[in-house]
């Protein structure tokens, strides 16, 4: 069983600047009652009687918290040999090899995750039989199933314009992580104003048909992916969209889906 010894008794340690710190203890208490000055120096107890008294103090001390600590691993102990033999095995096995210090609360704790299903002694958080398995949509029935929305911003205006919402959506495929930015932009390039309504991939606005949707993906993306994506931002507006694949590094873009 892992555990941390528990530091072994010390004597007290009697040493002048403790003696000297206990007298300026005394003047100051006799100080402060002036009156009654003569009252408190006859119950004060002398340096030496005092030592004598810390003395018997940190004994009785030490003795108590190692008894305190000695119940607390007993308590936590009987506690794990509730469990079967075998899963008693595994759960002492992720005992010495989990990041927790060696210490009763600790193990009661492990023990309390252990049994309210938190933690999985044969799959634990941590080691290296552990490994991180990324949330994936290989085949996503629609837009929102595929991408969340993880970020917003207004982006463009002026004096006399009104900026356009850029949306920043998540997403993985199988391939790997994509991360979309979806901006509405003008059909007719010579207007002079952005557009102002949400345009978050769903149903049809209001005049609508002056603006398309420019979904720009970035990240491990395949030709089929750029399709699927697509498909599915289509399905979810009724304005004309083009999905484009941005070099991470050149920072241009690729080949674009149809519209």
């Amino acid at each position: 069983m892992c555990f941390k010894p528990w530091p072994r008794p010390t004597p007290y340690e009697d040493t002048p600047r403790k003696r000297a710190a206990y007298r300026r203890k005394q003047e100051r208490e006799q100080a402060a009652l002036p009156l009654f000055a003569p009252a408190i120096a006859e119950r004060q107890l002398g340096v030496a009687e005092e030592m004598l008294r810390r003395t018997g103090q940190w004994e009785r001390q030490q003795l108590e918290g190692r008894r305190q600590r000695a119940q607390a691993w007993h308590r936590v102990r009987a506690r794990l040999f509730e469990h079967p033999t075998s899963r008693r095995r595994a759960i002492r096995a992720l005992w010495r090899i989990c990041p927790y210090p060696a210490d009763p609360s600790y193990f009661g704790a492990l023990l309390h995750e252990i049994a309210t299903g938190r933690i999985d002694p044969a799959w634990p958080p941590w080691g290296a039989s552990h490994t991180l398995t990324p949330r994936t949509t290989p085949n996503p029935a629609s837009f929102a199933e595929a991408f969340r929305q993880i970020g917003q911003r207004t982006v463009g205006g002026g004096p006399k314009t009104v900026g356009a919402d850029e949306f920043l959506f998540y997403g993985n495929l199988g391939s790997g992580n994509l991360f979309l930015t979806s901006r509405v932009r003008l059909i007719e390039p010579n207007e002079s104003f952005y557009t102002t309504w949400n345009h978050r991939l769903r149903d049809s606005h209001v005049g609508s048909s002056e603006h398309w949707v420019d979904i720009a993906v970035r990240g491990p993306c395949s030709d089929e992916d750029l399709r699927r994506i697509a498909r599915l931002a289509r399905a979810a507006d009724t304005r004309p969209i083009v999905v484009r694949r941005i070099d991470p590094l050149a920072g241009l873009s690729g080949r674009e889906a149809a519209r």
